[in-house]
């Protein structure tokens, strides 16, 4: 029991069974098909929330740059879905069957040598997480190794995602330009498109939000996650205490790559395509006002101000076509004046004391509902001659 209370509280756990309930049941039954997976690619957004709450809220790295690893594990994902689509059979009317049609269309005549792995769905499940690792550790080697954070780090982050989204719309051949990969159809022959696919995809990407949740609540509730709070607040006295601050910097990048890399892999089975729009500098700042919205220092806010931001940008497009970008800026302003700690500094501010008040009013109605009567009759007479 002590593990368990270490780990997660009682207004952390009601937090996950609240979110749970919500992806599950509530929106399931609430929504059709359309808004369903519209919801489910909000959903693959929310990976790259956490990711930012634990290294921007939790350890004071802010990364502009997140986009960057949402794209990788898309373009993995995208690149097996397309290639399974492209059969010799499906693509014989080509010059070269076999092959992508952007590749085609480009006069390649041959598979690249690095499409060739993706064939395998093994090797793409291990590149989804390996391969932002990968180039996370590269990043935050190279940057906190010689103590680059702050600003700077934001700069670069951005930076990279800049040269990421040029470099994928310049090798068209290779990548699909700026139109990305598109026409994704099977999973080892499983239709991905139709309405009973969908259905379980949604489910299997809120499976996958709910362990991101739980792993990244071990973190926080460990040694690593003390340590994490105490770089950003106090990274001298960490380092004068002997811990090798840029290893926990390295790390919790890394950590949120990954993170942000799931979300990519299945905001492409959702939507059915991965393109270099998602891998920019604007997206990238959009993912961190969905941190902010929802409160860079919690992770369940981080889902909320996901769905919250862009249910608001669907609705404010579809009512108001002219004005939901006033309407969005306004939801941005409101977060910076009004409430800067985001949708969890609100429930901590407000409804966590009264969610406490009655959890706390409803343990002293079971204490006085568990209580035994007072001692009458046959058993009270003979304890009290016993006691004589």
């Amino acid at each position: 029991m002590t593990s368990n209370k270490s780990f997660m509280s009682r207004q952390e756990l009601l937090g996950i069974l609240v979110v749970s309930a919500l992806l599950f049941i509530v929106m399931p039954l609430a929504m059709d098909i359309f808004r369903l997976n519209l919801f489910g690619k909000y959903l693959t957004y929310a990976f790259v929330a956490v990711g930012l709450v634990l290294c921007w809220g939790k350890c004071g790295i802010l990364s502009l740059g997140q986009g960057v690893f949402f794209g990788l594990g898309g373009y993995c994902m995208a690149m097996y879905l397309k290639l399974e689509s492209s059969t010799p059979e499906a693509t014989a009317i080509q010059s070269t069957p076999g092959i992508p049609d952007f590749m085609d269309w480009n006069q390649i005549t041959a598979l690249p040598w690095f499409w060739e792995p993706f064939n395998s769905l093994t090797f793409t499940l291990l590149a989804i997480i390996v391969v932002p690792a990968v180039f996370a550790f590269i990043i935050g080697a190279a940057m906190f190794k010689r103590r680059v954070g702050g600003v700077y780090f934001a700069i670069i982050t951005q930076a990279i995602a800049a040269i990421l989204t040029i470099l994928i719309i310049g090798q068209q051949g290779y990548t699909g330009g700026v139109n990305g990969i598109t026409d994704l159809r099977t999973l080892k022959g499983w239709d991905i498109r139709t309405d009973d696919a969908k259905y379980i995809l949604y489910y299997v990407n809120g499976a996958l939000l709910v362990g991101v949740l739980l792993l990244s609540q071990i973190v926080l509730k460990s040694k690593l996650g003390r340590l994490l709070v105490a770089v950003r607040d106090q990274e001298d006295r960490v380092r004068f205490s002997g811990y090798d601050v840029s290893n926990i910097k390295i790390f919790v990048f890394c950590f949120a790559a990954v993170f942000s890399a799931i979300g990519g892999a299945m905001f492409t089975l959702q939507v059915g395509f991965m393109s270099p729009s998602f891998v920019g500098i604007v997206p990238s700042i959009e993912m961190v006002i969905f941190c902010a919205v929802g409160g860079r220092l919690s992770i369940l806010g981080a889902v909320y101000g996901t769905l919250l931001v862009n249910w608001a940008k669907t609705t404010f497009s579809e009512t108001f076509p002219e004005l939901w970008l006033f309407g969005l800026g306004g939801l941005f302003i409101a977060v910076v004046l009004v409430f800067p700690n985001g949708l969890s500094g609100l429930y901590q501010s407000y409804l966590a004391p009264l969610v406490d008040r009655v959890v706390s009013a409803g343990k002293r109605n079971s204490r006085t509902d568990a209580a035994p009567p007072p001692s009458s009759g046959f058993g009270a007479e003979t304890t009290a001659k016993a006691a004589e």
